[in-house]
């Protein structure tokens, strides 16, 4: 017996090898591929759902909008048509958590500005304040890309709707008005079915990365065509 595994060694190695390599295929084929859950109004915090919305369990979208960018450029839901985007609420004047918040973006800008499969969208909850010309200033100080990322303004009462019923991202203020409203610190991946795919705390370095790792499942869920 020792005799034939002498003989034989070589064969028996480069069999287990090959063997090894063919399993791990197979296993790999087979293997389920990541997927990102999608979100509905029911998985999210009630505080931040408007409360017609908070029953829905299946089939949300962002809903359709009309808004304009930092360069007087009317922006739609069809602008980010067959494209993965990262949105969030921000206002030019705050000065606590959306400094942080927009370094955060800038950053994931840079590392995606040669990719066309993403784009990012912020929109004020001070439209009132942030006029064009001022999200255009604002815009040059933080390196904001024209065509990359979208600062958007519009009738406060869209933004409140689009934040409160699609996106799920702000509590309701109720102290100024029917449409004031508390933003949150989160990020949200949308896909290219202006489906919810993530939630992320844009001022945690940790969660950037977490994001960053969710985008490449998504990219392979939807591949340039």
């Amino acid at each position: 017996m020792i005799q034939f595994f002498r003989a034989y060694r070589k064969f028996i190695l480069v069999f287990s090898v090959v063997s090894a390599g063919i399993l791990y295929l197979f296993y790999e084929a087979l293997k389920p591929k990541p997927l990102l859950p999608v979100y509905q109004p029911a998985m999210v915090n009630f505080e931040l759902v408007d409360s017609t919305f908070q029953h829905i369990k299946k089939f949300h979208r962002i809903a359709p909008f009309r808004l304009v960018n930092q360069m007087g450029d009317t922006i739609t839901e069809k602008t980010f048509g067959q494209k993965i985007y990262i949105a969030d609420f921000f206002f030019t004047t705050c000065p606590t958590i959306c400094p942080i918040m927009t370094d955060q973006m800038k950053k994931l800008q840079d590392r995606l500005l040669q990719d066309p499969q993403v784009l990012f969208l912020s929109h004020s909850v001070t439209p009132e304040i942030d006029s064009v010309a001022q999200l255009k200033k604002y815009a040059d100080q933080k390196g904001v890309i024209a065509g990359k990322w979208h600062l958007v303004t519009g009738p406060k009462p869209e933004i409140y709707r689009l934040a409160r019923q699609s996106y799920l991202v702000a509590k309701d203020d109720g102290d100024g008005g029917p449409y004031d409203m508390i933003h949150t610190e989160n990020f949200v991946l949308v896909d290219p079915d202006r489906r919810v795919r993530g939630y992320y705390d844009g001022t945690d370095p940790q969660a950037m990365e977490t994001l960053w790792e969710d985008l490449q499942i998504l990219k392979q869920e939807y591949p340039i065509p």
